[in-house]
């Protein structure tokens, strides 16, 4: 067996995402029956698939077991849509979709998801008046008795709940705002970001426990990649792979080197396969970090995923 099948074959089992076996909370799936394991990068801005067109962006649609699971939807729907055709992807049979943040480059596509697949349930960050729609107490606001009716808001008797609209009101949202376990073994996990450049952004990650350790599906790992693999960490300390944007394309080599580290060294990540704002520079460390435990995952690739390893 030579280096790069046994690199897909142990990177695979990372990626087990769906599996019908109720559990306790924090318990990895159980190996899931035979089926179409793998997933597809259908929108990035680098790769080697010419039928495809490449644009700054993220989308990933993700397959095990009979499920089918998108991840983002890139920044542009013809786009998005040129790209499903060219992998032969129908993006009219999901069982759901996880929007990581409100940027457009990865919500940009949702025009078209909505068009093939109107009914989908799509889970998103809860954000006040966010673009995914958003709800609050009408106690958020201060009152004050001493106006007359007409100038008091709702006539001085506000529901209980106000619900805000969103830029797609036909679009069936779950909005999260914690840790949440949405299926047994995959998790949602909700952080928001303290740096400067997008403070209180709002994002989620996946997390999927699987008997061979955890698997992260991150978009752009706005609150830092390290805070999201620490959050995995506590379901369970095992990082198999970690997928998608680590966020480090404008860090400097120190930064870089010091989440190299984190992730090789106190994390003990056993694959990445990094994508979309990682970074050039980023690209080079890690792959000179991880070596042939560094997947090629841009535009077009397709990493098959295997239940068992490969003897």
């Amino acid at each position: 067996m030579n280096g790069n099948s046994r690199v897909i074959s142990y990177c695979v089992v990372a990626l087990v995402l769906i599996a019908g076996t109720p559990m306790a909370f924090a318990g990895p799936l159980a190996d899931a029956p035979p089926g179409n394991a793998q997933i597809t990068v259908l929108y990035d801005a680098f790769g080697k698939t010419p039928r495809m067109q490449k644009d700054w962006g993220y989308s990933a649609l993700i397959e095990y077991a009979g499920k089918r699971i998108l991840f983002d939807t890139g920044n542009n729907p013809d786009i998005l849509e040129q790209n499903a055709k060219a992998k032969g992807v129908d993006l009219s049979k999901l069982d759901f979709v996880v929007m990581s943040h409100r940027h457009g480059d990865h919500m940009g596509g949702l025009p078209y998801l909505l068009k093939v697949s109107p009914t989908v349930k799509i889970y998103a960050p809860k954000e006040g008046f966010g673009v995914y729609g958003a709800d609050l107490p009408s106690a958020f606001y201060r009152k004050d008795p001493s106006l007359p009716a007409e100038q008091r808001y709702f006539d001085g008797s506000p529901p209980e709940t106000m619900r805000f609209g969103s830029a797609w009101p036909t679009a069936i949202f779950q909005l999260i705002d914690k840790n949440t376990e949405i299926a047994p073994g995959i998790h949602l996990i909700a952080l928001v970001s303290d740096k400067t450049e997008h403070l209180e952004l709002r994002e989620l990650s996946l997390a999927i426990n699987t008997p061979q350790g955890i698997a992260i599906i991150v978009g752009c790992s706005h609150p830092g990649i390290d805070k999201i693999v620490a959050e995995a960490a506590a379901i369970n300390p095992h990082i198999q792979v970690i997928a998608g944007g680590f966020h480090l394309v404008v860090a400097s080599d120190g930064d870089v080197e010091k989440i190299v580290a984190t992730l090789h060294d106190t994390f003990k990540v056993e694959y990445v396969a990094p994508g979309h704002c990682t970074g050039e520079p980023a690209f080079t460390a890690l792959r000179k970090a991880f070596g042939d435990r560094y997947l090629f995952a841009g535009l077009g690739a397709t990493v098959e995923l295997l239940p068992t390893l490969r003897k």
